[in-house]
């Protein structure tokens, strides 16, 4: 499970560290993707593999799946962290982020988000503030 905030600079080379509190998780690879909103998604390759099976073992119609897949595989990168932890961030992924020198890894769940760092502040106070109203409206379905 991945959780907490951590700031770092990107450098010279377009790397950045990955906090060192999930990097055992990430040691077998990680796998890079646009996020839906301007950020960059990060799975672990064992993560990422558990959402591949989901997507080819679903009942959407063969037109949108070729779709979908073509939206989340195509556009991926599976990297390895070098000897310090960092990961390089493949350029079309970062200008998709619209990143620049300082980022945000915001712990999601299930996987990481990395965010410039000023589109984050914004995107956690929105969060924040609706999170309330998401789970009470989560609550009234059960």
């Amino acid at each position: 499970m991945f959780y907490g905030e951590f700031e770092y600079k990107i450098d010279e080379k377009g790397r950045v560290p990955l906090p060192p509190k999930f990097r055992d998780e990430l040691k077998a690879g990680v796998v890079l993707t646009p996020g839906i909103e301007k950020c960059i998604v990060a799975y672990a390759l064992s993560e990422w593999k558990k959402l591949a099976s989901a997507l080819t073992s679903g009942s959407i119609t063969s037109s949108k799946l070729r779709r979908l897949n073509r939206a989340v595989f195509a556009t991926a990168f599976k990297l390895d962290l070098d000897k310090q932890g960092r990961v390089a961030l493949p350029v079309p992924l970062r200008e998709h982020a619209e990143i620049e020198n300082e980022v945000i890894i915001a712990g999601a769940n299930n996987y990481l988000e990395i965010w410039d760092k000023a589109r984050w502040e914004p995107e956690k106070t929105t969060s924040l503030e609706q999170a309330g109203q998401i789970i009470e409206s989560l609550e009234s379905r059960q």
